[in-house]
């Protein structure tokens, strides 16, 4: 029954929560189907040929479309419209409720947690490697701001430029030392990193504060990377630290993550999706 699935997936985010909130990092494998990741991804890249059209064209700032990243030669942030395309839908239907991911943000959140970032990173051939960096900075007393969710639309090979990771890296003393130009080269030499080596549908989840980069995209292919992202916020927290990446329109609504999945659960049913339809109309 959907009560006994209920139960169990909480328990499967309970004990992925755990390994989450020790390491700061986390891979999880099938997250989207292949059939749903490559439609995801001709979307995509249709929508930021687009996108970049109706900013020449002077129909749209770049703002309203692109948020911003670090180190932009090559890459960008492309936000995401909710509601307009049924495959985005169904990707945020197999990505949170289909797999732990939503269990775990829901196991360390509550219900509550806002969906604070939509967008897709792309990364083409010729980005340099980013700095380490955290999304969001430690704040003592406070504890996780925002999960960033990661998925692979396409294999991330070594060539392609994964993201690194150093976990562990999300905690006071680490931030002290990444902040002392004394110890700061220590501690990115001495955390053994992970590497965002992920086969299409494949995630990594990560808290905001953990230290990070995105590296060179050198793939002998000419293959341009994209990882399709979410994050969720603490209810608590008000600003972040750092300006969102999703679109306006998406992220003034402060949609929660219990009344999103019943609206991706009522999605899948095929009894539709009032909240998803509701957000589309109000896209730009």
């Amino acid at each position: 029954s959907s009560n006994v699935t209920k139960a169990s997936s909480k328990l499967e985010g309970k004990s992925y929560a755990k390994i989450l909130k020790k390491e700061g990092v986390l891979r999880l494998d099938n997250v989207l189907s292949p059939t749903t990741a490559d439609a995801l991804r001709t979307y995509l890249y249709n929508l930021r040929t687009q996108s970049e059209q109706d900013v020449a064209d002077g129909k749209v700032q770049p703002i309203e479309r692109y948020a911003h990243v670090l180190l932009k030669h090559n890459r960008c942030d492309l936000t995401i419209p909710l509601g307009t395309e049924e495959i985005v839908t169904t990707a945020l239907n197999e990505s949170l409720r289909k797999s732990p991911v939503g269990g775990i943000m829901e196991s360390i959140f509550g219900d509550g947690a806002i969906l604070h970032e939509f967008s897709c990173l792309m990364s083409d051939v010729g980005s340099q490697r980013q700095v380490i960096h955290p999304d969001t900075p430690f704040v003592d007393g406070k504890g996780p701001v925002l999960y960033t969710c990661f998925i692979a639309l396409q294999d991330v090979t070594m060539d392609m430029g994964p993201t690194t990771w150093l976990p562990r890296t999300h905690t006071r003393e680490a931030h002290a030392a990444f902040k002392d130009p004394f110890t700061k080269d220590e501690i990115v030499s001495n955390t053994p990193a992970k590497l965002g080596l992920l086969p299409k549908g494949s995630c990594g989840i990560f808290d905001s504060r953990l230290l990070h980069c995105g590296t060179a995209n050198r793939s002998n292919e000419g293959k341009s990377r994209a990882l399709f992202y979410f994050s969720f916020k603490n209810p608590e927290v008000g600003y972040t630290g750092n300006p969102a990446s999703i679109r306006v329109e998406l992220g003034a609504e402060n949609v929660p993550l219990g009344k999103l999945m019943s609206d991706l659960e009522s999605f899948e049913r095929g009894d539709g999706s009032p909240l998803i339809d509701e957000l589309g109309r109000k896209m730009r």
